[in-house]
């Protein structure tokens, strides 16, 4: 719909000075007759595209296997480098002081999608090849490893029922890990570790040339299905027994250390496999869904055209646009295990999409937005498109490309820090495919809003 509002100059005067193109043109507008215009009569039309692979550099480690109604069958392995420690704590320890070495997987609070009880196998096993970058979603392992270099399994659960009381407090509190997976290592690992820092430590420092020893690990199910957990930490801890001597008494302390970890520096890649289910598939041929980690993307086009005809084709006017918004109302799509819509949806242009997650950029607002899934209205709304219009208007004639965007789930990778005043204030440092869990939502595109608000004078 169209709605005019005549709003008094007094109210209005300090917005148009905020939000005006040129002094130039602010300057010339009396404020005794300036008319607001809210603009929401555009149309957007968009479908369904497949979206069956994807790069992601990512913290998060995803594992497990899922059979859900109403989604489909997904399961995620993953392969991945190490970051070494810069050094190893060798103070009053040998090797034969080493007692063991565990593969630690620890999963956030509500990082798990599925039964939490149900048991499930995984094997992890050594790699013998490098990684090469760029990786993809669709990585056959396969002729990264070797069957016959299995370094340790287990059984494991996402529940702490069964863990001792203590260990059951720290691991449900919502600020820190709801569960821990600890995988046992062999001890003549433990001792290969210990050797190479002993005759070469600078190999430590680089860790190019820490993968071209080691190359890595791979994480597999090996059986059960029933859920998907995402591991927000994987290392590898050794522990030892420190003999110290005090007092001319011998004395052995127990320790541990982290010596690998997982890294956003290093490759680190989730394998997926998603069979999509018939109702999804049905949906999708009719309605635009969204889906990730893979499935579903949609394409839009925006009316981009009729609006700068309209904005244009006023005579007699001065205009200065104050904001243009895209709202998209969302359905929950009912499944098994409540998957639910993804955090966030990218916004970016069909042709610049490759490129944007190949280098890891962030939103310039001008080909590319995000929006935050608000869980009260179910809806997403893009706010900050107005230097788009802008730039769309200033063209003497636009593109079919100019109009054409995509709509993925992602993430965003941020950092927060104080400033001079002590206050907190988070940075995104990258908008990156959504890999977190399974997610996916119906786009209700035909009540979709595209709201242009701008200020008006009619010259005499």
């Amino acid at each position: 719909m169209k709605l005019n509002r005549w709003i008094p100059a007094a109210i209005i005067g300090a917005s148009l000075i905020a939000c005006e193109d040129s002094t130039e043109i602010g300057s010339s507008i009396i404020e005794d007759s300036v008319e607001v215009l809210v603009d929401s009569s555009f149309t957007v039309t968009g479908f369904s595209v497949t979206n069956p692979v994807i790069q992601a550099r990512t913290e998060n480690q995803i594992l497990g296997k899922i059979d859900a109604k109403g989604f489909g069958n997904f399961s995620s392995d993953f392969i991945t480098q190490f970051m070494p420690a810069a050094g190893l704590d060798t103070f009053g320890i040998d090797i034969e002081s080493i007692d063991s070495i565990k593969l630690r997987m620890i999963m956030k609070y509500g990082d798990c999608v599925g039964d939490t009880l149900v048991p499930m196998g995984l094997e992890v096993y050594r790699l013998d090849k490098q990684l090469q970058s760029p990786i993809y979603s669709d990585f056959d392992p396969s002729a990264s490893y070797s069957p016959g270099d299995l370094l340790g399994s287990t059984i494991y659960t996402a529940s702490v029922v069964g863990l001792p009381l203590s260990l059951q407090k720290s691991y449900t509190h919502p600020d820190t890990a709801i569960r821990v997976v600890d995988v046992d290592m062999p001890i003549s690992l433990a001792h290969e570790f210990w050797d190479k820092y002993q005759s070469d430590p600078l190999i430590w420092n680089d860790p190019q040339q820490f993968a071209e020893w080691f190359p890595g690990i791979y994480v597999k199910n090996s059986f059960g299905s029933g859920r998907v957990m995402t591991f927000s930490s994987t290392a590898m801890y050794m522990y030892y027994s420190r003999h110290l001597k005090y007092d001319d008494l011998d004395t052995i302390i127990p320790g541990a250390q982290i010596f690998l970890a997982v890294t956003p520096e290093v490759i680190n890649n989730n394998n997926f496999k998603l069979s999509i289910s018939e109702e999804i598939e049905n949906l999708a041929q009719t309605e635009p869904v969204v889906m990730a980690p893979i499935g579903y993307d949609v394409e839009v086009k925006l009316p981009i055209q009729d609006m700068v005809d309209k904005y244009r084709n006023r005579p007699n006017t001065f205009s200065i646009l104050n904001s243009m918004e895209f709202n998209i109302p969302v359905e929950e799509i009912t499944n098994k295990y409540g998957i639910t819509p993804p955090p966030y949806l990218l916004l970016v242009r069909k042709d610049k999409k490759d490129e944007f997650f190949s280098r890891q950029q962030i939103n310039d607002d001008i080909s590319s937005f995000y929006a935050a899934y608000n869980s009260s209205t179910k809806s997403y709304d893009f706010t900050s498109m107005r230097q788009y219009f802008l730039e769309m208007s200033a063209k003497e004639s636009l593109t079919e490309a100019d109009a054409e965007f995509i709509i993925t789930p992602v993430s965003l990778m941020t950092e927060t820090y104080t400033n001079y005043y002590g206050q907190s204030q988070t940075m995104i440092l990258a908008i990156v495919p959504y890999t977190n869990s399974p997610a996916m939502a119906h786009l209700n595109l035909d009540n979709a809003k595209i709201t242009l608000t701008f200020s008006r004078q009619t010259l005499p």
